[in-house]
């Protein structure tokens, strides 16, 4: 025990932090652990495009939070400094239609935004294959969060312009040279078989799975971000394994890297110099929601407005649901159908189907996560 007793106390503008950026999401690690396998065989798909020739396709699955993205982000990074080859990485949890999905790429061809109105798909469409073809370049396509295309049914009309894009010149032999990489944390989704006929004939790809981090894999991975996050002696072993050990229930690497961030926070608000097992296990209650809290992100109007009546009314039947949503946003049935599945399959709600007297059988909906916790993160920006 310190003989003074501010000696473990931080003064006003101390930090516990030597870098608070490596627990952002949107960090990529300078080394990137236990995905050697996984990046080799990216690698074996991206390859030809570094000679300029079109690239395999691959199909990147995994449940949430294994390295997929940052895997993307590292292969990228890489071949950015290649001459000849162009990568774009569109989050379609964003940029859910063809359209949209095209004035990404069209974004990261010409270095600029397309204007927001006025211009068909087809003349973007061709603006982006006649500069690849006259530059030459290959382009490599990451549709991350690809699921996304699928719930608004745009997956298949997306992928048959890409992977027909080399049809678009009169001269085949110049044509645009583009590679496709589907990423999916969706398990439930077969990107291949849920795809038309038409674009199944062509797209052939090749697939890497990302299985969830095991307990050793974890603790390798937070240790050294909270090695390169923290100041020395900041967080201890014991809080690290704890630290470990939620992740692991979570299943999901971006709960601990997000528990990571907001223990420190927590210790600095009692300005103490060590993060304590008392900061770790509150900072779990908000680090265990980041899956929810992305998946809101990504909704509309209308999906958030079902999410806010499902607060008040979890549980009810399925028309009772839809009469309060439609008295709030004057939608259709279809409209709200379309929406409830979309929502099942995120994960943000559950249907459980049964005997009604007098009605036969009825379904019920209601939310996956706890109301309160689902309105805090409605009502906020995170």
């Amino acid at each position: 025990m310190p003989s003074d007793p501010e000696e473990g106390m931080l003064a006003w503008d101390e930090s516990v932090f030597r870098d608070e950026h490596v627990f952002e999401i949107d960090y990529v690690p300078e080394t990137f652990r236990h995905r050697e396998t996984q990046l080799e065989s990216l690698k074996y798909a991206l390859r030809p495009a570094v000679r300029g020739s079109r690239p395999l396709n691959s199909v990147v699955r995994g449940p949430p939070g294994t390295g997929k993205t940052t895997a993307i982000q590292k292969l990228f990074g890489e071949l950015g400094g290649q001459s000849g080859v162009r990568t774009v990485r569109v989050n379609c949890q964003v940029d859910a239609t063809r359209y949209a999905v095209f004035s990404r790429i069209f974004e990261g061809v010409f270095d600029y935004e397309p204007p927001s109105s006025g211009v068909s798909f087809k003349k973007l469409f061709g603006q982006i294959t006649d500069r690849l073809a006259d530059e030459e370049e290959v382009l490599v396509v990451a549709l991350d969060d690809v699921n996304y295309l699928f719930y608004e049914n745009e997956a298949s009309d997306t992928l048959y312009s890409l992977l027909r894009a080399h049809e678009a010149d009169q001269h085949a032999d110049r044509g645009a040279k583009v590679g496709v990489i589907c990423v999916s944390s969706d398990l439930s989704l077969e990107v291949i078989d849920d795809l038309d006929s038409r674009v199944q004939s062509v797209f052939r790809p090749e697939e890497v799975y990302f299985p969830p981090y095991d307990t050793t894999e974890i603790v390798d991975i937070l240790r050294e971000r909270a090695e390169r996050g923290f100041h020395d002696g900041v967080l201890a072993t014991s809080e690290l394994d704890r630290v470990a050990e939620l992740t692991g229930e979570s299943g999901d690497l971006r709960v601990g890297i997000d528990l990571l961030r907001r223990a420190g926070l927590n210790a600095e608000m009692r300005a103490s110099r060590t993060i304590s097992t008392e900061d770790v296990e509150e900072a779990y209650e908000k680090s265990k929601f980041v899956h929810l809290s992305r998946s809101l992100r990504g909704l509309s109007e209308s999906e958030r407005a079902l999410v806010s009546v499902l607060v008040d009314h979890g549980g009810e039947q399925a028309g009772s649901v839809y009469e309060t949503f439609h008295e709030r946003t004057d939608l259709g049935y279809t409209r709200y159908s379309e929406i409830v599945s979309k929502l099942e399959q995120l994960g943000l709600i559950e249907t459980e189907y049964a005997d009604v007297e007098g009605r036969g059988r009825s379904r019920a909906i209601e939310l996956a996560y706890d109301p309160d916790a689902v309105a805090e993160r409605l009502d906020r920006d995170e």
